[in-house]
């Protein structure tokens, strides 16, 4: 009898240290979740960063993220518009999936996004600056603010919230930088007639002047993340916080945003967690904003990534793998952009060496903002009037307006996509293969191409029924 009842004391005594120890492991890993700081600018292209090459860009703490962290040198968007981008990073989902590919577009609802994700894990899961995303629904943010610029004031009084009740979260802080106009920022720091301009721009005082102002409210936007990361040391959140910062898509300078072009769908991507991530390192994987939810969700312990198109960089991250995927995809329409063509589809995919570009009504002009509207700024008329007599001109000018059926690019050689190969027999191999993945990628998404282009009003926001 008294064997067995010590018997009976040993297990209960082994339960309860069983117990004891899941609760204590429970605990930990609660307190030992990450929190995610991700900054969004607002048409930046990536080369016109100082870590991504830039040798006029004043960057500083950009530069340091990127030398403390890790940089992606082949990140990609799905989308070179800010709302069908924004709408993709949150639910982590292709475009037309969701039905938000056209500008200033809606998801469909019963679309999940971050916060659907992410709350149940555990996360407190906040939104500040530009918004450009809807239905509130799909997208049920805690905002910080209503402003087109993260409110630092706000996010102050969320990081001492958080440190206080000791929830992990997920804070996206979204500036307007450098979107036009280009007012922000001390553009005496550069002089235009001494800055480098991107080969395919027609060289005019008015273009310099232009890209001295951007390259200010570059430096403005610089200044947005030092200010994120002395709030993060402020309240003690630099140890066990991943943050990452991104370019989106390029500048309203003609082929980049608005375009499938790599100017227009490279992003620059910086991940920095020191004691997680190695300082100084480069990856040339082939990443996607689709991939920073599933990322999320996979270091917060979760599961539910699985059912989204992107793959987690969590093993990038830790060196477990050195790439994820082989391709990125893109897709853009101009109908919905202001002053923009009534309808001009483009799809676009990019694996280790090549871009390839699908045109879908090629005989249309394209056309924007930028060069079909009367009150366009100054720099594109002075491309215009300096078309009339160079050569080179007329051709930047003529080319950003018309384009053939497919384009197809060595990025390796050519990272400003000027020399289309499309029609060069020695690549017609390359080219089959690249189209037929971008087919199968349409097929999958949903997408019907031209008929998907002419359906595009449904799926703004303007337009959306009650």
């Amino acid at each position: 009898m008294r064997y067995k009842h010590l018997l009976y004391l040993l297990v209960a005594t082994s339960l309860a240290l069983s117990s004891f120890i899941v609760d204590q492991q429970f605990t930990a890993s609660k307190k030992a979740k990450p929190n995610f700081v991700f900054i969004l600018a607002d048409d930046c292209t990536v080369w016109d960063l100082g870590t991504y090459g830039s040798a006029d860009a004043i960057t500083p703490h950009i530069n340091q993220l990127a030398s403390e962290g890790m940089k992606f040198n082949r990140a990609y968007q799905a989308a070179p518009m800010c709302s069908p981008t924004r709408h993709n990073l949150y639910t982590g989902l292709y475009p037309v999936k969701t039905g938000a590919y056209p500008n200033h577009t809606f998801a469909r609802a019963g679309t999940q996004s971050i916060v659907h994700h992410l709350k149940p894990l555990g996360y407190r899961v906040a939104q500040s600056g530009k918004r450009h995303i809807s239905p509130e629904e799909v997208f049920p943010f805690e905002y910080l603010g209503n402003k087109n610029n993260p409110d630092f004031t706000l996010i102050d009084g969320f990081l001492k919230e958080a440190k206080t009740t000791d929830q992990p979260f997920a804070l996206m802080l979204c500036s307007n930088e450098p979107h036009t106009p280009w007012d922000k920022g001390d553009a005496s720091r550069f002089d235009p007639d001494r800055i480098t301009l991107p080969p395919h721009y027609v060289d005019t005082p008015e273009t310099r002047e232009a890209f001295a102002h951007y390259l200010a409210e570059i430096n403005y936007l610089d200044g947005q993340v030092g200010q994120t990361m002395e709030l993060l040391k402020k309240h003690g959140f630099d140890k066990n916080t991943l943050v990452i910062f991104a370019s989106e898509q390029g500048n309203s300078f003609p082929f980049a945003k608005w375009t499938l072009y790599e100017a227009g769908v490279r992003s620059g991507l910086i991940a920095w967690m020191p004691g997680t991530i190695k300082a100084g390192r480069e990856s040339e994987a082939i990443v996607e904003y689709t991939d920073i939810l599933p990322t999320f969700i996979d270091m917060a312990g979760g599961t539910s990534h699985k059912n989204l198109d992107g793959k987690s960089l969590w093993p990038i991250l830790k060196e477990i793998k050195d790439k994820v995927k082989d391709y990125s995809y893109s897709l853009n329409t101009t109908r919905g952009v202001n002053h923009g063509s009534d309808y001009y589809g483009s799809r676009a995919i990019v694996n280790e060496g090549y871009r390839y570009i699908l045109n879908l009504t090629p005989e249309v002009e394209f056309l924007n903002t930028v060069n079909n509207n009367p009150n366009a700024p100054q720099w594109y008329h002075s491309w215009e009037e300096k078309a009339q007599t160079d050569p080179r001109a007329q051709m930047l000018v003529q080319r950003y307006k018309n384009r053939p059926g497919e384009e197809l690019y060595n990025i390796k050689d050519d990272s400003w996509n000027q020399h289309n190969l499309a029609e060069d027999e020695a690549y017609s191999a390359i080219k089959a293969h690249l189209h037929r993945e971008l087919l199968r990628w349409m097929e999958e998404c949903g997408d019907k191409g031209q008929e998907t282009e002419l359906a595009a009003f449904e799926y703004q926001a303007r337009n959306r029924k009650k």
